[in-house]
């Protein structure tokens, strides 16, 4: 959990910047909700160009304290500090990148203080194939777990090469499952998919969550919530309120990493209590770290069920509606979600209200594109209960 620089700001990252967002996550209640990692996505570099005309370094005047300092700024404040960096002679925004010097930049990485590495190769061997990917993916791991600094491993590689039957035996920690997210909810027209709304990254991801895990995750992308289609580095127009608390928990139920994208000091009232909503959170940080998977869905797809099993036996459980007209949605624990709970009882987590016990299934109304979540636990009936 934490933040990063990209959707909102792109290359046009500073210090000042970056010690301002620390400064105002410590402030309003989102590091309270766990969100630790401050991460700066392309542009910190000082040079543009291939690795063979440049060194790796931190642009004096962007940062002119230093990566060290901002990291120990960071850790200061309880936080963590992530930085970006690319196996290919430049990075996507064609800075310099790390190729055929992982273990000089791992250890250079690890001398500043970093606690999170994004490795984006998607620019660099978008078309490689497989075996070339996974190699030097596995260069800059072994040269990370060489400097025995706990550092988080990102495999960016946009869901492309298989990463995710592989990058977990490799050391990565998380890894893309697709293209960049766009800041739309469902984009209706025909844009070429460079680009993945919330929905196509839920769908994407309905078929891979074998692979998630404690310690290894599948990353649906950062968070759109309050980009309000003003990101600098985006596509799309923006989303409504419910639309981002929909994103939000998705995102949750599937433990994708819960990396805010917009602007800390723009975020709405309203935005900022969806992305501080512990009970919702609670299910993402969950140690279990099962994924929450469609277990029904209407024949048009527009109304769905997913659920998933929590560490203390309970079940979380999200109805969403895809559609564009509110829907009744009718659960049952034997026939929906095969549990075979004769008695039960549930909490709405976005209204932070206690419902049942229940003998029998619920419905309840779900607008057009929201998602009611709840946790349910079993009960141990006894006559009358």
């Amino acid at each position: 959990m934490g933040w990063s620089s990209w959707n909102n700001y792109g290359s046009e990252i500073n210090e000042t910047l970056i010690r301002s967002t620390i400064d105002i996550i410590e402030s309003n209640g989102l590091k309270d909700a766990g969100y630790l990692y401050i991460n700066l996505d392309d542009g910190w570099q000082k040079y543009k160009g291939d690795r063979a005309d440049h060194p790796l370094e931190v642009d004096p005047l962007k940062f002119p304290s230093g990566m060290k300092a901002l990291a120990d700024y960071a850790h200061s404040k309880g936080f963590k500090l992530g930085i970006y960096s690319g196996p290919g002679q430049s990075t996507c925004a064609g800075y310099t990148g790390s190729e055929g010097h992982a273990d000089e930049d791992a250890k250079m990485f690890a001398s500043w203080g970093v606690d999170h590495l994004k490795y984006d190769s998607c620019c660099s061997h978008g078309d490689a194939p497989q075996a070339e990917v996974q190699q030097v993916m596995l260069d800059m791991s072994q040269a990370l777990i060489a400097t025995q600094r706990p550092i988080v491993f990102h495999a960016c590689h946009c869901g492309w090469a298989n990463v995710q039957e592989w990058a977990a035996e490799e050391g990565a920690n998380q890894w893309r499952i697709g293209q960049d997210i766009s800041d739309d909810f469902n984009y209706p027209g025909n844009r070429e998919k460079y680009y993945f709304d919330v929905l196509d990254m839920i769908d994407r991801g309905n078929n891979i969550t074998q692979y998630s895990g404690p310690g290894h995750w599948n990353d649906y992308d950062m968070l759109i919530v309050g980009l309000d289609g003003e990101s600098k580095q985006l596509v799309g127009t923006g989303a409504s309120d419910l639309e981002y608390r929909t994103h939000f928990s998705l995102w949750a139920l599937v433990n994708s990493p819960l990396l805010i994208g917009a602007s800390i000091s723009r975020l709405s009232p309203y935005n900022l209590a969806t992305l501080t909503n512990k009970e919702v959170i609670a299910l993402n940080q969950d140690a279990l770290g099962q994924a929450a998977t469609v277990q029904w869905q209407s024949d048009d797809k527009n109304l769905q069920i997913y659920s998933r099993t929590l560490s203390d036996k309970s079940m979380a459980i999200a109805l969403l509606n895809r559609g564009s007209e509110t829907k009744s949605i009718t659960v049952s624990m034997r026939e929906h979600l095969t549990v075979g709970w004769d008695v039960y009882r549930l909490r709405d987590l976005w209204k932070a209200k206690d419902m049942g016990p229940y003998d029998i299934p619920f419905t309840t109304e779900v607008r057009s594109h929201e998602v009611k979540v709840y946790r349910a636990w079993k009960v141990a009936c006894t006559v009358g209960c």
